[in-house]
């Protein structure tokens, strides 16, 4: 017991200089970055201003986070659209194939998601392995372009963040209880009903933990974009990475970060309200 308690303080001690010196300390560079005036020589310069936040509506810059916000949301979808039958599938079938499907879900964590991207690339270009397949099989006269596209930047990020949809999906299904299908089914539900009413409110928080895990990465993910989208495609990480380390414009991209950090934060918040409602209302119905 006497070693114990110094053991805790120092973990303790530990886990808050870690915090300390690798997460609040750098975001306070950041925050205070965004207020300062831009540098040539030294980057920054110690003169307090706001044209940095004031350069974020201009309508460039506006458009692109819209566009991004709207190719995240568009990758929520498909990855909800696909990881919620596919957990579903797996949560039902017999407990030995279980284990070997997850693993082949988490297998790709195994690989770094940049070569991934770049694996994404040689199946997408014009004269890449889907375009031979496609003039192969006699599908199509001429190669697609399907290669720096809006269409594969969402590919690109579906592929590397369905895992986190399909998991969370994964466990709220492995908890469903088999005799609420059955009482629904035996009180003459029709299917669409039992799913309406029993399966959605009981995995929502499921589907409201993927949407956040997916959404979030989503916009800032910058080499998804700037592998399979070109400058086309931006998203708003692409913004920030290029001010940092092209523009050498520090401020302008500390404020981007700091909008960033603000949208991430209100899905949070949002995610919080949410999960709270909906374990609210299944509180209610347990004692309806």
């Amino acid at each position: 017991m006497k070693l114990r308690a110094p053991f805790r303080t120092a973990v303790v001690a530990l886990i808050w200089a870690w915090m300390l010196l690798f997460v609040f300390l750098p975001n306070l560079l950041v925050i205070v970055a965004s207020f300062l005036v831009r540098d040539d020589v030294h980057f920054v310069r110690p003169e307090a201003s706001l044209e940095s936040y004031a350069r974020l509506l201009d309508p460039v810059y506006a458009g692109v986070f819209l566009d991004s916000l709207g190719m995240a949301v568009t990758t929520t979808l498909v990855c909800l659209l696909i990881g919620y039958p596919f957990a579903y599938a797996v949560s039902r079938l017999p407990a030995r194939v279980k284990p070997l499907l997850i693993f082949l879900v988490i297998l790709p964590f195994w690989t770094n998601s940049l070569v991934r991207t770049y694996a994404m690339k040689l199946l997408l270009a014009t004269n890449g392995l889907t375009n031979q397949a496609l003039l192969g099989l006699g599908i199509v006269d001429a190669p697609l372009r399907m290669l720096y596209t809006e269409g594969a930047v969402i590919a690109g990020l579906v592929y590397v963040l369905l895992p986190f949809m399909i998991l969370p999906l994964y466990a709220v299904f492995e908890q469903l209880r088999e005799d609420l299908l059955e009482v629904s089914s035996d009180l003459g539900a029709e299917r669409w009903r039992t799913f309406r009413y029993v399966v959605l409110p009981l995995t929502m928080p499921g589907v409201l933990a993927g949407c956040l895990l997916v959404l979030i990465p989503a916009v800032g993910m910058f080499y998804v974009a700037d592998v399979l989208g070109g400058a086309r495609h931006l998203l708003i990480g692409n913004v920030i990475k290029n001010q940092f380390l092209d523009a050498r414009d520090w401020p302008f991209g500390a404020a981007a970060s700091i909008l960033l950090t603000l949208a991430m934060a209100l899905l949070l918040y949002a995610y919080y309200l949410s999960a709270r409602m909906v374990r609210r209302r299944s509180a209610d119905d347990a004692l309806a």
